[in-house]
């Protein structure tokens, strides 16, 4: 396994665990003490990590993990998501973005397409379709949040339900078929809401480690949702088919591989 692969793994661990023993990671990853010290140490490096400690323990930063490390997780399913979730996009529409690392890859599928109207509350997915050469991009305003890079608060929720959009891709931290969709930010919840009310379809894009999670701040239950679109390792679990039960539509990605090695490519 490639050093960045295995790191990518650890990290993925450590966003569900929030605090593992060197020990533990070692057997996880079948390699010796020594390689996990090194990849944290450059994990460390890299800002990944807040602290690497003297003893056994590994703490990460915050209990949400950044933007920039949720991109480098899952890119490869990530990339399948997007590549399918495009299709569900006609000429024309005006298609709204939730701030997250899965909706950024639609984002960054989208330079075939023709007469789109934007609007989102990421800085990084209004960059990417800048860079793209779209000119139609309403950004809300509001505070600037990490560690998803957010704009939240009154004015960006002011701003999201005096509009109304055709299709939203929405993301989220967890789905629960009882529970609904959630987040861990309060704040970000608020803005979700905003943009559900005011579109037309909602589409939630997940990777598979988002089924059966419940998070802090319910968004909305499942019965608001029109699609999710997620990788092909969730066909491994019931909760496709209790949604399916329930009205919603699933599509599921093929990509090939580990979900957690490989690139994103635009």
């Amino acid at each position: 396994m490639r050093p960045r692969d295995r790191q990518e793994k650890m990290l993925t661990w450590l966003a569900q665990h929030g605090t593992v023993s060197v020990p533990d990671l070692a057997r996880f990853l079948s390699v010796s003490e020594m390689t996990v010290r090194r990849d944290l140490r450059a994990l460390r490096d890299e800002r990944l990590l807040a602290r690497v400690g003297e003893g056994a323990a590994v703490h990460m930063s915050a209990e949400e993990l950044t933007f920039e490390v949720k991109s480098r997780l899952y890119l490869p399913e990530k990339q399948a998501i997007a590549r399918l979730a495009r299709t569900l996009i006609e000429p024309d529409m005006t298609v709204a973005f939730s701030a997250g690392t899965t909706t950024w890859a639609v984002a960054r599928q989208l330079g075939e397409f023709q007469r789109l109207t934007f609007v989102t509350n990421s800085t990084n997915i209004a960059m990417e379709l800048q860079q793209q050469g779209w000119s139609q991009i309403i950004l809300s305003g509001g505070n600037f949040r990490t560690p998803s890079d957010a704009l939240v608060g009154p004015f960006a929720e002011y701003t999201i339900r005096h509009l109304y959009t055709d299709l939203l891709f929405l993301g989220v931290h967890g789905l629960d078929p009882d529970q609904g969709i959630s987040t861990p930010n309060i704040q970000e919840a608020s803005i979700d809401q905003a943009f559900i009310e005011h579109t037309r379809r909602v589409v939630v894009v997940m990777d598979h480690t988002k089924w059966g999670i419940r998070a802090l701040a319910h968004i909305a239950p499942v019965e608001r949702i029109d699609t999710v679109v997620t990788g092909e390792h969730a066909l491994s679990n019931g909760h496709m088919d209790t949604l399916r039960r329930r009205g919603v539509k699933v599509m599921a990605a093929p990509f090939g591989g580990d979900p957690v090695g490989g690139t994103m490519h635009g």
